[in-house]
């Protein structure tokens, strides 16, 4: 592997970004918000806990599916960016060279401390995530513990990516390439595991 991922989080962390009046930020040609990450905690806290046990999977998937839609095209974004031209190009030899550079990118920008640690290319990745922006989720909750694995960002993200590097060509209407893959959390900072771990694995029908 040739990405210096220390490098690229180095620099990557000195890109500035500043938000219009709405809140948005046009960045990696596409367009992103910057509420604070404890109101996006406190929406999805207030969220699950709102419905009943029956629904409340139903609810976590629409959060999954939020975060898999905006990580397909943020991640296109980023990856044909001009600072990413700059930054992490140069170091990319393959399709797994870019994966590796979008986690320290993900990492460079405060999402969470995410990295690669186990990758079978167009099959498999095992993503380990420390001191994530969800992982704060359990400070909701009594004892600082949630009982449900709630990173819904880095799971939908995850299978973003995949099927960015191996669902086929880049599809703006969402209609072809993406859904490809699925993220399964199977540890959280926020129920009491030392790092979040994520799983991404294709899709049964894919």
């Amino acid at each position: 592997m040739a990405i210096d991922r220390n490098k690229i989080i180095e620099q990557m962390s000195k890109v500035s970004a500043e938000a219009n009046p709405d809140g948005l930020i046009s960045a990696f040609n596409v367009l992103i918000n910057s509420f604070p990450a404890e109101f996006w905690n406190m929406f999805t806290h207030k969220m699950v806990d709102a419905v009943s046990e029956d629904i409340v999977d139903a609810v976590e998937e629409l959060f999954v599916n939020a975060a898999h839609e905006c990580g397909y095209h943020t991640g296109y974004g980023i990856i044909t960016s001009k600072e990413w031209d700059a930054i992490v190009k140069p170091m990319v030899e393959n399709t797994e060279d870019i994966l590796h550079g979008a986690y320290a990118v993900f990492t460079a920008w405060g999402w969470g401390k995410a990295e690669i640690v186990e990758l079978t290319p167009g099959e498999k990745m095992i993503v380990r995530a420390e001191d994530y922006y969800e992982s704060d989720i359990k400070d909701s909750y009594p004892g600082n513990k949630s009982k449900r694995m709630m990173a819904y960002m880095i799971r939908g993200v995850s299978g973003a990516f995949m099927d960015l590097a191996y669902g086929g060509d880049y599809d703006p209407t969402g209609e072809a390439g993406m859904y490809t893959f699925e993220c399964k959390q199977t540890k959280g900072i926020e129920t009491g595991d030392p790092y979040g771990e994520f799983v991404v694995s294709k899709r049964d029908d894919s």
